[in-house]
Formats: structure tokens, C-alpha cells, sequence
């Protein structure tokens, strides 16, 4: 990685193509207002390999765009190297979160800090819903999801 003063956060969810790469792109975007990004590694990937390659979900991204965001995010899924090399995997809900610790025994001594994107939220939303099957609606609720749990993460590792 970078030089140690450089922290690393990856945004997992179940196929990468709804809430972590709209969390990677509200975070990134978040940074660079900041004036911080250049000290951040930022990604997102899946727990699943269902979507690896894909774009985000056209909603997502429509979403993103509507609040001045973009993303060129690719799917991929989560590596044992990711363990290694992110400080933080921040994941969307209970079964992310299950199989990310399932896969963190296979990695020994990794270092990662494995958590609920959710657990930073002001309004105590610990679980980031899918909205794949869902409306327009859910994905707005994702975003400021994303946007509140973000700028709590991003204060809290100023």
C-alpha cells in the first residue's frame, strides 16, 4: 500500500452493483470535498462473484448523478488480499457482515477491520436494505444512508 499515512476503506455489499458502489462514490466524493481523498484508498466489492464486471445498477448511478456523483466502478469480489490491505471493510447488513468473517478465518493475521457501514449512523440505521427489488425510493434511501454513515466514518478518521 501507500505510505502508512494513507488509510484504505472498502464498501461491501452482497453483488456491487447497488449499495457499495454508491457508498464508495458518496465517500470518494465526500473526501475530495474535503480536500482529503489523496490520503484515502477507497473501493468497493462483493461478497458474491454474481456481478463481477458489471457496471452499478443504472438506478444507482442515476441516483449518484442526481446528487452531482459519479462512479466508473467495475464489480469485483472481495479478495483475501482485501483483508490485508484495507484498515477498513464497512459492509451493508447482517448476512455481509456473516460472510465476511466466514472468509476472515481463511486469512491469517489480517488486519482489516471488519464492520457495519451502518454502525456509524447518527440515526441509528444499522442495516443498509438492498434495493434491487425495490423502487427509485429505495435507492434515495440508500444514498443518504450512505451520506450520513460517510461523513461519521470520514470525521471519525480525520
Amino acid at each position: 500500500m501507500a505510505e502508512s499515512s494513507t488509510k484504505s476503506v472498502l464498501f461491501v455489499c452482497l453483488g456491487n452493483i447497488c449499495r457499495s458502489p454508491m457508498a464508495e462514490g458518496v465517500f470518494r466524493k465526500m473526501a475530495k470535498d474535503a480536500g482529503v481523498v489523496d490520503k484515502w484508498v477507497i473501493d468497493s466489492g462483493a461478497t458474491s462473484d454474481w456481478n463481477v464486471g458489471s457496471s452499478p445498477d443504472p438506478r444507482g448511478l442515476a441516483c449518484l448523478r442526481n446528487h452531482g456523483t459519479e462512479t466508473s466502478h467495475r464489480a469485483r469480489q472481495v479478495t483475501k488480499e482485501d483483508f490485508m490491505s484495507f484498515d477498513y471493510l464497512l459492509c451493508m447488513d447482517e448476512s455481509n457482515l456473516s460472510e465476511l468473517n466466514r472468509k476472515a478465518k481463511s486469512v491469517k493475521n489480517y488486519s482489516a477491520k471488519i464492520e457495519l457501514l451502518g454502525s456509524y449512523d447518527p440515526q441509528n440505521q444499522l442495516i443498509i436494505k438492498d434495493p434491487y427489488y425495490g423502487s427509485d425510493d429505495d435507492f434515495e434511501k440508500v444514498y443518504e444512508q450512505c451520506v450520513r454513515c460517510c461523513k461519521a466514518f470520514l470525521a471519525a478518521n480525520s
